[in-house]
């Protein structure tokens, strides 16, 4: 057919070479020569169709195991308690009593602030004290001299009357002479400026020398670091994922991956879950907490969290790359009876590691094709072997185990 082909493009040439020029019969001829050549590829190109050999493929015997009911999202850490510290009396402050940076107990003096006029003001509030003290001394021996003239009607009644009232007005100056004394030992140890927390300090925002107010110069903070809380959010289709929105009852297990990709050595618990689903977001906010007594894990960092709710079984494990798409969803080739390539819709659900957890469209014992699949079409013939027969592979018989361990691993 295509040397048929070919004779006749000669003859065409060689009919049109008659009534063109001589300089166009030269690209005539080539024009000939390539429809030629083309002809002879195309009867070698579709040769070998008729007798196509069997694909060599690599196959995964698929055995249904359990995998863990989860869901991961991105989370921020946080201290579990962080303090500013601010003076609670203002005056100059004469020192600070911490290394930045270092860890505090509760109750450790971290600044000092200029303790002298507020010695002066407890001593000006003990002297009031005193004189009200002196005052009631005088104030009831009057009132019992005049009871005594009351009752021999030496006295009018009116003016008994006016030394009880003079002893108890005299009795109310004591009680509050007695709490600005309390007030200014208040003030005089609040010029310590003690950790209300234990934790890690920070920055010190000032300097020795500096004049503070009360309640509102930011000195500097402390964060307890251990335990540290992670904050996290799950959108509505996770919460379906895990049967519904979390809660500390529901929350089995709680892991964290770090920036690297390691898993956090503890295992946390939930201490907060939203009794509502944030409307803005369209998410549940959740809060756990982790021991982190190795300082492992810093205020403000990301990492991933992952919560456990329980395990699904009967479910397949299936390597990513063997899961393909198209317009009816997702599929795997499996390897028929006849080592044929058979198309098997599947139903997907999470990834456990690199693995598909397959919930739908497999069974136990079927040979999923993991290589080649863009070779292959359905109905192809097929030539499967397992893992084992690639080099740096398990033996033939350990294949079966492979994909339990991975699935275990997993």
């Amino acid at each position: 057919m295509g040397l048929y082909m070919g004779v006749s493009v000669i003859n065409q040439v060689n009919t049109s070479a008659e009534r063109v020029n001589p300089s166009k019969k030269i690209v005539l001829a080539m024009m000939a020569a390539f429809a030629l050549v083309a002809c002879g590829k195309g009867e070698q190109q579709t040769a070998p169709a008729a007798g196509a050999q069997a694909m060599p493929v690599t196959v995964l015997s698929v055995e249904a195991t359990s995998v863990p009911v989860a869901a991961e999202a991105v989370a921020q850490t946080e201290g579990a308690r962080e303090v500013e510290i601010r003076p609670r009396v203002g005056g100059i402050l004469l020192k600070r009593l911490y290394d930045e940076g270092a860890s505090v107990k509760e109750g450790q003096v971290l600044f000092q602030i200029d303790p002298e006029p507020y010695k002066i003001a407890l001593d000006q509030a003990r002297a009031q004290l005193a004189q009200a003290q002196a005052k009631i001394a005088q104030t009831q021996r009057e009132a019992t001299r005049l009871k005594g003239l009351l009752e021999t009607n030496s006295i009018s009644q009116r003016e008994y009357d006016n030394a009880t009232s003079e002893d108890e007005v005299a009795k109310a100056a004591v009680l509050q002479a007695q709490a600005s004394v309390r007030e200014a030992e208040l003030n005089l140890s609040y010029t310590k400026v003690t950790a209300p927390v234990g934790g890690v300090t920070g920055r010190f925002q000032l300097s020795e020398g500096a004049l503070v107010a009360a309640n509102e110069t930011l000195l500097t903070s402390v964060v307890q670091l251990s335990p540290i809380w992670v904050r996290f959010s799950l959108s509505d289709n996770e919460l379906q994922q895990l049967g519904g929105p979390v809660t500390e009852k529901t929350a089995k297990q709680i892991s964290l991956k770090l920036p690297d990709g390691s898993e956090y050595a503890e295992s946390g618990k939930l201490n907060f879950a939203a009794s509502q689903i944030d409307p803005t977001l369209g998410t549940q906010q959740l809060r756990a907490t982790f021991v982190n007594a190795d300082r492992q894990l810093l205020p403000g960092q990301f990492v991933r969290a992952k919560v456990t709710v329980g395990e699904r079984d009967g479910v397949f494990l299936v390597p990513q790359v063997a899961v393909l798409n198209s317009q009816q969803g997702r599929f795997v080739y499996v390897v028929d009876e006849n080592n044929q390539a058979a198309v098997r819709p599947v139903v997907t659900g999470e990834w456990v590691g690199r693995d598909w957890v397959i919930l739908q469209g497999l069974q136990a014992g079927e040979k999923v094709v993991v290589d080649n699949l863009i070779k292959i079409r359905p109905g192809a013939p097929l030539q499967p072997h397992p893992p084992a027969e690639q080099a740096g592979q398990p033996a033939a018989g350990q294949e079966q185990s492979v994909v339990k361990a991975n699935s275990k691993s997993a």
